[in-house]
């Protein structure tokens, strides 16, 4: 009684009067600052021709698109009508390769490009990576030490581009499968190594190292070197949608690996090392990436076209419009902060990755081999960019229209 008496008597207390709702921060916004090539970093000292052959890949696929289809995440690079007297400027280009060629492209992108220093909120620096095409061993059947298969992509594996469903969502994707009717999630990696797709005649070929197939699995492409001494180019064909664990984040959480010494290197000499726990680990990242055989040029990238080394760059397209050329100005692999290398160079937006995730944010494309490991294995370097984007864009930006 004595309890309902002080509940009675506080519910005749007048009451304070209530506070307004606290505002939610506003979440940081993706900026583009105009700037001039006088503030980028090395621009005069970088040979940009070296990047003429990535962008002449990036705007043949760029041009083959509707005048009217917008380029980038909200037509951050404008429309392809924007790119088309650009790009048809670089095809005419005939300057490389001499000596005064760096020199004359890069008065020609000077005419045809405005640079923007890319922001996200107040920050215009963020976290640079490196990635290569992986090299493996591999036959076409099973057996003498081939026991790991590279799977093709499964009949039942549905893709959803978000951006048909709400214009909200364009760069968003999910992957699943029908059952019942429904959408459900696709079968996780655990469940695929464990033999759930077996007997559905999927295998691409099969590989003698279960720890090449997973670091294959995060690049996305790669060389297959086979028994006779032929090569078999396989490349990204979809994944299980899933969400990317990244393996040294486990092994730094869980102290098996320094965050000093983590690179993909020591990443894996652990697992090799390690083989009772290597498959357990292996396994907490459930995304898994189903491959295809690639004729010609490679590795291809999320643009749809041949990867060029050390000129392409993975970037998130939720912020960054693929095809772009973009102005790269970090520091070389295994450089401090107390004693930086600087890597400015003319890069051209053409991959994406699930791990490239920010408005400043890439994964730079090293080539194959074991010096491209070396380099992307180390490369954990701060940096910034820039977008270059046609001058017909920039005029519109700066009057808001």
């Amino acid at each position: 009684m004595a309890g309902l008496l002080v509940l009675a008597l506080a519910a005749c207390e007048p009451r304070a009067p209530e506070e307004p709702p606290k505002a939610m921060p506003e979440p940081p916004q993706f900026l583009l600052e105009t700037s001039t090539y006088d503030q980028l970093p090395g621009w005069r000292e970088d040979k940009v021709a070296e990047a003429l052959p990535a962008l002449i890949r990036s705007c043949d696929r760029l041009l083959r698109a509707p005048d009217d289809r917008e380029v980038g995440r909200g037509a951050v690079g404008g429309t392809v009508m924007d790119w088309r007297a650009p790009c048809a400027a670089i095809a005419d280009f005939s300057g490389a390769g001499s000596d005064s060629g760096d020199d004359a492209f890069r008065n020609l992108v000077e005419q045809l490009f405005v640079p923007f220093k890319v922001m996200y909120g107040d920050k215009d620096t963020g976290l640079f990576t490196g990635y290569y095409e992986a090299e493996l061993r591999g036959a076409l059947f099973p057996g003498s030490g081939y026991d790991t298969p590279l799977y093709k992509r499964p009949n039942d594996l549905v893709t959803v581009d978000l951006r048909h469903f709400d214009k909200d969502l364009s760069g968003k994707r999910v992957a699943g499968r029908v059952q019942d009717g429904r959408l459900v999630p696709y079968h996780a990696r655990d469940e695929i190594d464990n033999g759930v797709i077996d007997g559905a005649n999927l295998e691409l070929l099969w590989a003698a190292d279960p720890i090449d197939v997973f670091f294959l699995h995060i690049q996305g492409s790669g060389k297959v070197l086979l028994p006779d001494g032929s090569t078999m180019r396989v490349g990204f064909d979809g994944s299980n949608g899933l969400p990317f664990v990244a393996i040294g984040r486990l092994l730094i959480d869980e102290g098996y690996v320094s965050r000093a010494n983590a690179s993909m290197q020591s990443i894996r000499e652990w697992l090799r090392n390690n083989p009772d726990q290597a498959t357990e680990l292996m396994q907490r990242n459930p995304r898994y990436i189903f491959f295809r055989k690639i004729e010609g040029e490679g590795p291809i990238g999320a643009q749809g076209v041949a990867l060029t080394p050390r000129r392409s760059l993975a970037i998130d397209p939720s912020f960054m419009p693929l095809g772009a050329p973009v102005f790269l100005d970090t520091t070389w692999p295994g450089s401090s902060a107390s004693n930086p290398r600087p890597l400015r160079r003319l890069m051209v937006a053409q991959d994406t990755g699930s791990a490239i995730k920010g408005a400043v944010r890439g994964d730079f494309f090293w080539g194959a081999g074991d010096p491209a490991l070396a380099e992307a294995g180390r490369m954990k370097q701060r940096g910034s960019y820039y977008l270059l984007l046609p001058k017909s864009v920039a005029a519109r930006r700066a009057t808001g229209s």
